[in-house]
């Protein structure tokens, strides 16, 4: 599937790097475009604090502020709040409003209301916006669960209302329009899923996205995962946000998920935890957890590794470094190590999901 969007097409089964504050840490725009990335997810709520969606907007919006040219989608950032609030109750309450909260003690409230969220993401020049949801944990009670789909089909259609009413107001914004994606919830209760899900299609998004907690406590996807998938009409972008253990995401592009984002690979790179295919050539197996090894760069016999992390690889760490070098960067807290683990990192889920892609034709 070709997802277009006003700053260029997003080819499918795609993974977005999460660049939550506007940046994916220790790399800039030259470096993610030479990783093949496509595009990336960027955080509203998180943005709209520092340095705020006025400020970005002032200058130039999202893609010039990070001068990156490719498409770029916003989370909503009801994902974070549920997770402020989860936290402690101190920190706010949810309402049929919104999410009202406080990032700090002391601090005084704010309302986020699902028109303040389209607002901010339109404002900030976003390719794919997302609409405000409510989150809840799949163990929460039945009661909890059918109020997280009440509010989010609620907000879903104001976000509507506020995202058609802001292109009636900007005729240059129509002409190449950005998307709008809702998101499904309803915890583990496959009836709660399918109303949200039919609610949601009456409303007619551009694309549908699966909300909630997609892992459970032993670390396997949840069966609401492929679900709604089934549910997800085949000719609309199904989004599978927070999966990226590439076990799960392939699994999921198996199901029918076009687009991922998830911190994983970049948070690891960081801890020195570097992924590998474990078979060489162009069309690896991608069957299970044995397509692909973690290699441990804290381990010591990697000090005098003359090789690359992988022979195959054509990042820029693969073809100019050897695992010696890295190894010895990370040990005296160079940046440049972050850096190089990285790129790597980011280059195995684009060969990843570009070996996706050529199954996907055949």
């Amino acid at each position: 599937m070709m997802v277009r969007t006003p700053h260029g097409d997003l080819q499918a089964p795609v993974f977005l790097p999460d660049a939550t504050r506007a940046v994916v840490r220790s790399l800039d725009a030259h470096d993610l475009g030479a990783c093949g990335v496509q595009g990336l997810v960027v955080n509203a709520f998180h943005l709209s604090s520092t340095p705020g969606s006025t400020v970005i907007a002032s200058l130039g919006g999202l893609h010039t502020f990070m001068h990156w040219e490719g498409p770029i989608v916003t989370d909503s950032g009801g994902f974070q709040v549920f997770s402020l609030l989860k936290d402690a109750l101190s920190f706010g309450n949810v309402s049929k409003k919104g999410f009202s909260y406080r990032l700090t003690k002391g601090q005084n409230k704010k309302l986020l209301t699902p028109e303040k969220c389209i607002r901010k993401q339109f404002r900030m020049g976003s390719d794919i916006l997302v609409c405000l949801d409510h989150c809840t944990h799949p163990e929460a009670p039945y009661e909890a669960q059918r109020m997280s789909v009440d509010h989010t089909v609620l907000w879903a259609r104001a976000c509507r209302e506020e995202f058609d009413r802001l292109l009636e107001q900007a005729p240059s914004r129509s002409e190449t329009r950005p998307l709008l994606f809702a998101v499904i919830q309803g915890g583990n209760d496959p009836g709660l899923r399918r109303e949200c899900a039919e609610q949601l299609f009456e409303m007619g998004f551009d694309g549908y996205g699966f909300g909630g907690w997609p892992i459970s406590s032993e670390g396997r996807l949840v069966e609401m995962v492929q679900y709604v998938a089934e549910l997800i009409p085949e000719a609309v972008p199904r989004y599978a946000l927070g999966i990226g253990k590439p076990e799960n995401l392939v699994q999921c592009a198996r199901w029918g998920y076009h687009l991922f984002d998830c911190a994983i690979p970049t948070r690891d790179a960081r801890h020195r935890r570097l992924y590998v295919f474990t078979e060489s050539g162009t069309s690896p197996s991608l069957r299970g957890k044995d397509f692909y090894d973690c290699l441990y760069l804290q381990d010591r016999k990697h000090a005098r590794a003359k090789g690359p992390i992988e022979e195959t690889c054509d990042c820029l760490c693969c073809r100019n470094y050897s695992l010696a070098y890295l190894h010895h960067l990370f040990q005296v807290s160079d940046p440049l190590a972050y850096r190089l683990a990285t790129i790597h990192n980011l280059r195995f889920y684009t060969r990843l999901t570009g070996y996706l892609q050529n199954t996907s034709e055949r």
